[in-house]
């Protein structure tokens, strides 16, 4: 035992104390409750005394004792002891100790007059029996027992048959089938049943099975027949039997099972009369069976997915052999009786849910549900479950409903009355239901509603720990969304209610529990049951059947097909719709007009699967050259702004999935965004914009709206709103815009390492337009509070979130115009005062106020240097203005006014329309009117505020603390040339700004050179800019050479707008006389040839770029060729060479690059129509003596790498008031000339070379060869003194040593030698030729100081090969000026008529003349400055003579030509490669050989030479026109030697000519 009840104290003091204390405790345990756990005590108790009887601890007589002592307690006590004694009996049967044995035996002798013998022969053994004498024989006991037994329990006395025993069977029958409404109940009818029994000696088994039978018939009567049943009951198992063999009875082949019998089995269940496992072996099929049903059933759904995804076109005949198997197949396949689902309904039926539970776990997930049966039941036990809750939380507001009863069973799952309650049964019993909760579409709503209810409650929580609680109800909605609502609906055939109700619910949840359920239903669910696997199969089957039907024509008939289908299963359909759009982009329009019959939930789920579409690892973004983005990025792109734009999609998901594409370094995905902003919020990032739209941009809202886009996207109102929500409630704005200004770079520097050059300029320009897109739409439509608390300062963004300064202020601009604009009106309200100068003075303190903070935020932005000259105030000012600011486009105004008369007189017109409609166009138009008038009549108001702020502002913008020439270089880099490609806006805004800072008279400022540095070296800044940036620098350029023309056009013009203003002042330092005002300006003359000179240095730039062979310079160029049209070419020449060498660009291109090739082609197609246009030379800017001084290229200040040069009289001007703040040594070398030239002519102009820094781009070459130049040009003044000079080249902005000691030394010479040669005039032409080319020298030479240098060290030889390669640049470089005026102008006609060809057509021999021309006339032009009028109109009066020789020397060179061809055609390959080298030589020769020529011999070759050089310099020009570079590559020698071997006979003559000519 256990535990010891008698302690062995006890024993061992057993007279003096144990006997007492084991009877008290024998009394108490007696004493007690008549319950197991007593009488076992007790049964202990005299156990374990016995036992010390048996080991011999206690004596028999004295344990006898005691027990008879105890068997008078309570009368149960002998059957106790004889328990004991039983125990004993087996106990001791086992012990080999006999003695032990003995002792018992004498215990229970002893014991035998307290314990009945009948208890004992019932309890002990018979070999005991015997041996205490109780029975004879033990044998002849057990055989007597076993007889008895016999009588008992196989000899039947009972009658089981119905026909043995009819009559009683009869009346039990009757008695269970009477009329049961009285007052008859089970106890009354079991004592009659009981009677029968005795009376018929009824079987009573059989008699169960009657009464089951009965119950069976009369299956509604449970309350009277369950308590019979129970009353009745013998043992579990028999019942169990009973009704099993009812089971195996309908079992047979065919057999059905009644649905009463599972109707009484599910009864006795749930009363627990029977137990389910006991029932269920009795039930077939088998659950192996059902599994393997299951899973062929999943096989099967897989098979006809297949067979409807593959493309097969069947005959006819196998079409019919199918449909005949199908058929055969249905009539085998009659479902064999499922008896244990048949079960499963009953207990359903009558609400016993832990029982269906049970046998829903023995099957395979859905199985049971998937018979619409068993779904159906579950559903009426869900309805009873969740009616309290329904009818307090779920019911919407008006809807009646019908009640029902809860369940009157007590067995049945209690209902839910809140919703903790649901958790307890309802999310398990819709867990097993899963998709079949399709069967019952008000059960599914009633599910959603309170889903709806629960959410709205969640929400509304405010205390934490509640909510808290509430969050794993959350979670149990969630997954039920998951596993039975979704999969519901797609099992429901087209309910948009359903979908509707659904959409309810969800849109409580925020977007990533959405789209997480979404890819769950479109990715997970569809394969978890074989149900879902064909639907999907059918749904992508139909989906491809209107897919391929759908047109433009038939959109509404297949929008409604589409719609039907997307009610249940939207993920498949949007899927294959997806996929189709990525391959054919025309199905956009018509896909999206057909999606108009789309429920709200269905667009949700659209909005997701665009984003998984977009997302799609497995889809590369570029396409396979790697040069473009891929075309079903593009289409999808293109889908999400129409669809975001015309339906009410949530766009917060996909703005996200672009902010995160950003965050993660990838740009691509902003073609999204910048669609979505397109259409939704009708802003249009172009830079192909019109002149018309780019002027309607300029102004107010409106007039954007009308005029500025090429698409009139109307009615935005509401997209944009939707948008500005999306953003402002996801705070997505700002990050957004900030991680695009980022991404501009990091699409350069981190993303676009191994990508294709083409593509990182494409994605850079999509990040900035987008950038630029974006920021407009929150511009206009972010109220300014919501913009203020968004934007940080400047500072702050370009500091701490590293935003590029254009960009920050690009974000800034719209702050700061709402807030000078709100504190003006603020000043306004404050002090009523109407006049309009009150009104300004307002204007300027508000602008003060707001303006102030940003003026201190600036100064972090740039080191302290800059500030010298610019001060942060002109900065920022520069910076928050923009073309609203500036000017009023009235025209646009205008055009867009009279639009809308036109439209409103064509309603008038219009007999067709309706006069209601009639009425309300009208009244839009005229409402528009007004609107566009009055918005004119603010920006008037406005502009005119801020011209006067300006005015105000001009004198403390520049301070020019180190030289003009920083100024501007600053300006330029700050300001100017970072904004100017930001958009075409701005880049018009930073024209117009120049000109005002101009027309303003701005103090430090110089208008000059500003426009000089600009035009002067365009190769770089064209080369770094991006396909749509140099768009806009086009239009820069575009817009600055409007001005210049302008002013160009007419003296008046010139005078009124630059006469006396200081941006054109031309002090020269050191003059040491004191002209009277006028002799400070720029005269108008002057200017045109400074204008020239920009003209040319613009072709030059060109010509260089087109012939690099890069793509980007070749593209950039041609595209701001074609901006630039309108004003550039003017000058016929230059429009020749340009027009050669763009064809040349088209021949080469076509096969290689078909893009450049196109740009070409357009560009040369426009340039040929602008050809009328076009002037010649001498029309363009006089070139007589009086005024033929070309200002040339001045340098541009320190280092001056880059840094475009400019005309001599605004270099003269930041000389004289920069003072000697700037190179010493220029200033020294140039005082000689200087006081020479004072007395000569007020209005002296550098004639000087175009180049940037030193007077001759090849320094080495230069100063030897103008020791001679020098003396013959002296002896040439003498002869003819006709051309006024310019100063030598007085802006000397810190060039090289070197070139500083050239100069020196050229500029003595040219003071020594100044008297001695009339011919001077012709080699300052020479000479300033020689100096354009040079710069065309390499690409770029202007830029490159440095590279100059070190082509010049490689001596006479290589230059002048150089030149011959530039040649390019020197047909165009007539803005020199001749020393006659017959002369010049036969030249220009004889290069027309020779040379139709780009500046590339000239000759070596030519440049060598333009060498020698251009040196000596640098140094020469001091003393030529003090030519007389006279002698002006002597050369004036000259001209028509010398135009008729001109036209006879025309004639000549025709016949040369003629007759060069042919001797061309009768040479042999190596001749010809011989003579083309030697004329190359010779040219190189003539070239170097040229300028030390005696002043005689120049004399008397002067018209020789102008005759030969021009034809020379056009022919091997030809030969020579694919070079561009500094250093002649081997390609474009042989090229040039091929172009030669053309020319041969003719370049031979010309050489020998010319090298005789210098001989």
């Amino acid at each position: 035992m256990a535990t010891l009840i008698l302690p062995t104290d006890w024993i061992k003091n057993w007279e003096k104390s144990g006997k007492n204390e084991f009877m008290q405790l024998c009394q108490d345990l007696a004493g007690k409750p008549n319950n197991e756990v007593f009488l076992k005590d007790l049964q202990t108790a005299l156990y374990e005394l016995c036992w010390h009887v048996v080991h011999g601890g206690l004596k028999v007589d004295v344990a006898a004792s005691i027990l008879a002592d105890v068997m008078e307690l309570r009368e149960d006590m002998p059957s106790v002891l004889a328990d004991v004694f039983c125990v004993l009996d087996i106990e001791t049967g086992c012990l080999e100790e006999k003695h032990k044995r003995d002792h018992f035996t004498q215990l229970v002798g002893a014991c035998l007059f307290c314990v009945p013998d009948a208890v004992l022969k019932e309890r002990l053994d018979p070999e005991t029996l015997e041996s205490l004498g109780l029975i004879k024989q033990a044998q002849q006991f057990n055989q007597k027992i076993v007889k008895i037994k016999t009588k008992l329990f196989y000899k039947q006395q009972k009658f089981n048959l119905l026909r043995e025993e009819n009559e009683g069977y009869a009346k039990l029958v009757t008695e269970l089938g009477q009329d049961l409404s009285g007052n008859i109940t089970s106890h009354l009818v079991l004592e009659s049943i009981k009677s029968l029994i005795g009376c018929f000696n009824l079987d009573p088994n059989r008699v169960l099975d009657i009464i089951l039978e009965v119950y069976e018939c009369r299956s509604d009567q449970d309350e009277f027949f369950i308590p019979l049943i129970k009353s009745y009951m013998c043992e579990h198992q028999t019942l169990c039997h009973i009704l099993g063999f009812k089971f195996k009875f309908h079992q047979e082949p065919n057999g059905e099972t009644p649905s009463s019998l599972y109707h009484v089995a599910a009864a006795l269940l749930q009363h627990n009369l029977i137990a389910l496992e006991d029932l269920y072996v009795h039930l077939l099929p088998l659950d192996s069976t059902i599994i393997e049903e299951h899973k062929r059933e999943i096989l099967e759904a897989k098979q006809i997915a297949r067979k409807l995804t593959m493309v097969v076109v069947p005959s006819e005949k196998t079409d019919d052999k199918e449909k005949e198997k199908e058929k055969e197949e249905e009539k085998n396949e009659k479902p064999p009786d499922n008896q244990k689902l048949g079960l499963l309904e009953a207990l359903l039926r009558i609400g016993d849910w832990q029982h269906a539970q049970s046998i829903m776990e023995q099957m395979p997930s859905f199985y049971a549900t998937s018979h619409k049966a068993i779904a159906i039941a579950l559903c009426q036990l869900l309805h009873l479950l969740v009616e309290p809750l329904y009818r307090r939380a779920g019911v919407p507001k008006g809807a009646k409903g019908c009640l029902l009863k809860a369940p009157q069973s007590g067995h049945s799952p209690p209902p839910s009355e809140s919703f903790e309650d649901l958790s307890k049964d309802v999310f398990t019993m819709l867990g097993y239901l899963g998709p079949h909760l399709s069967h019952d579409p008000i059960l599914f709503a009633k599910i959603v509603r309170l889903g709806k209810s629960f959410m709205k409650e969640y929400q509304s929580e405010s205390k934490q720990e509640v909510k808290d609680k509430m969050d794993s109800l959350l979670s149990c909605f969630l997954s039920m969304a998951d596993q039975v609502l979704l999969p519901a609906l797609t099992l429901m055939e087209c309910n948009a209610c359903m979908s509707e109700e659904l959409w309810g619910f969800f849109k409580l949840f925020p977007y990533q529990h959405r789209y997480r359920l979404y890819g769950q239903w479109k990715n997970e669910t569809y394969g978890n049951h074989p149900l879902l696997v064909k639907v999907k199969a059918q749904t992508v089957d139909r989906a491809k059947y209107i897919m391929k039907r759908l047109t433009k024509e038939n959109v509404k008939p297949s929008g409604r097909q589409i719609g039907k289908l997307s009610h249940s299963n939207p993920t498949i359909l949007f899927d294959y719709i997806l996929s189709q759009i990525q391959w054919y982009d025309n199905l956009i329009t018509p896909v999206v007009d057909s999606l108009k019959y789309l429920t709200s939930l269905n667009y949700d789920v659209l909005a997701y699967c665009i984003i998984e579409a977009l997302a799609n690892p497995e889809k590369e973004k570029m396409k396979h050259d790697d040069t473009t983005i891929s075309s079903w990025l593009q289409s999808l792109a293109s889908l999400c702004g129409a669809v975001f734009r015309k339906y009410p999609i949530e766009l917060a998901g996909l703005l996200q999935y672009v902010t995160n594409q950003l965050k993660a370094g990838k740009s691509f995905d902003l073609l999204i965004l910048k669609e979505v902003v397109q259409k939704m919020a009708g802003i249009e990032i172009t830079d192909e914009m019109t002149v018309e739209q780019l002027e309607a941009m300029t102004g107010g809202e409106q007039l954007k709206a009308e005029g500025g886009y090429f698409g009139q996207i109307r009615n935005t109102k509401k997209s944009s709103q939707r948008l500005k929500d999306a953003l402002l409630d996801h705070e997505l704005a700002l990050p957004l815009c900030l991680l695009m200004a980022q991404q501009r770079n990091g699409v350069v520097f981190s993303e676009g390492g191994e990508k294709h050059l083409k593509l990182v300029g494409k994605l850079y320009d999509q990040c900035h337009d987008t950038l630029v897109q974006f920021g407009g739409f929150l511009a206009s439509n972010l109220s300014t509070e919501d913009y203020i608390k968004r934007v940080p300062s400047v500072d702050v963004l370009c500091n701490q979130f590293h935003t590029p300064h254009d960009a920050a202020f690009f974000l800034s601009r719209p702050m700061y115009a709402h807030q000078i604009l709100s504190k003006y009106d603020e000043l306004k309200k404050a002090e009523k005062g109407n006049r309009q100068q009150q009104k300004v003075h307002k204007y300027i303190a508000a602008c003060e106020q707001v303006m102030a903070p940003v003026h201190e935020a600036v100064v972090s932005l740039h080191l302290p240097k800059v500030w010298d000259d610019l001060r942060p105030q002109f900065y920022a000012t520069f910076w928050s203005l923009t073309m609203y600011d500036l000017a009023v486009p009235h025209s646009a105004y205008d055009r867009e006014v009279n639009k809308l008369k036109m439209q409103i007189k064509a309603i008038d017109e219009n007999t067709e329309m309706p006069l209601n409609k009639k009425k309300k166009e009208k009244e839009r138009c005229t409402a528009l009117q007004d609107k566009l008038l009055e918005e004119e009549k603010k920006q008037l108001e406005h502009v005119q505020r801020v011209l006067h702020r300006l005015k105000l502002e001009k004198d403390n913008w520049l301070l020019a603390k180190s030289t003009k020439n920083e100024t501007i270089t600053k300006f330029l880099q700050l300001c100017l040339f970072p904004r100017c490609v930001f958009s075409a806006i701005d880049a018009v805004y930073c024209a117009r700004f120049v000109e005002l800072v101009h027309q303003q008279k701005t103090p430090n400022f110089c208008t000059l050179l500003c426009y000089d540095r600009v035009f002067s070296d365009i190769i770089y800044t064209v080369a770094s800019c991006t396909e749509n940036e140099s768009r806009r620098y086009g239009r820069f350029l575009c817009c600055m050479l409007e001005t210049v023309t302008r002013w160009h056009s007419d003296k008046a013009i010139y005078e009124k707008e630059c006469g006396n203003y200081p941006g054109f002042l031309t002090i020269f330092r050191a003059s040491g006389f004191d002209g009277g005002n006028k002799a400070d300006q720029l005269d108008y003359e002057n200017f045109r040839h400074v204008v020239h000179k920009w003209h040319y240095k613009l072709t030059k730039a060109s010509v260089h770029c087109l012939e690099t062979g890069e793509y980007t310079h070749i593209r950039n160029i041609l595209i701001v060729l074609t901006k630039i049209l309108p004003y550039y070419p003017k000058v016929l020449n230059l429009g020749q060479a340009l027009e050669c060498r763009v064809h040349k660009i088209c021949q080469e291109e076509k096969e290689k690059r078909p893009d450049l090739y196109a740009l070409a082609m357009g560009y040369s197609g426009q340039l040929k129509s602008r050809k009328v246009h076009m002037v010649p030379e001498n029309e363009f800017h006089h070139k007589e003596p009086v005024s033929s001084t070309n200002p040339g290229g001045l340098q541009n200040g320190p280092g001056n790498s880059g840094k475009p040069a400019t005309s001599a009289p605004a270099a003269s001007t930041v000389k004289s008031e920069d003072g000697a703040a700037e190179d010493t040594d220029k200033s020294k070398d140039k005082s000689q000339v200087a006081q020479k030239t004072a007395s000569k002519t007020p209005t002296m102009v550098n004639k000087a070379s175009s180049s940037n820094g030193s007077s001759t781009p090849n320094s080495t070459k230069g100063s030897r060869e103008k020791e001679d130049k020098e003396k013959s040009g002296k002896e040439k003044k003498e002869k003819k003194e006709k051309n006024p000079a310019s100063t030598p080249e007085t802006k000397a902005g810190g060039k090289e040593k070197q070139q500083k000691e050239d100069r020196a030394g050229k500029d003595e010479k040219a003071a020594d030698g100044k008297e001695k040669t009339p011919k001077g005039d012709k080699e300052k032409r020479k000479d300033d030729k020689k100096d354009e080319k040079g710069k065309g020298d390499g690409k770029g030479a202007d830029k490159e100081p440095s590279k100059e240098r070190d082509v010049a060290k490689e001596g006479k030889l290589k230059e002048s090969g150089k030149g011959e390669k530039n040649a390019a640049a020197t047909s165009l470089k007539s803005p020199v000026p001749r020393s006659e005026g017959a002369e010049s102008e036969r030249e220009q006609k004889r290069r027309k008529l020779d040379t139709h060809s780009p500046p590339s057509h000239s000759s070596a021999v030519k440049d060598g003349l333009n060498d020698f021309k251009e040196s000596t006339s640098k140094h020469h032009a001091n003393h030529s400055a003090g030519l007389s009028k006279g002698e002006a109109d002597k050369k004036e009066s000259d001209k028509p003579r010398d135009r008729s020789k001109e036209r006879e020397k025309k004639e000549d060179r025709k016949e040369r030509k003629r007759d060069y061809s042919n001797s061309d055609r009768e040479m042999s390959q190596e001749t010809k490669r011989r003579k083309d080298e030697n004329g190359t030589n010779s040219s190189k020769h003539s070239k170097s050989a040229s300028p030390p020529d005696s002043p005689r011999s120049n004399d008397k070759d002067n018209s020789k030479r102008s005759k030969s050089t021009s034809k020379d310099k056009s022919d091997l020009a030809k030969a020579d026109k694919t070079s561009g570079g500094k250093k002649e590559s081997r390609h474009d020698k042989e090229k040039s030697e091929k172009k030669r071997d053309s020319t041969g006979a003719k370049e031979d003559k010309k050489h020998h000519k010319s090298s005789e000519k210098h001989r």
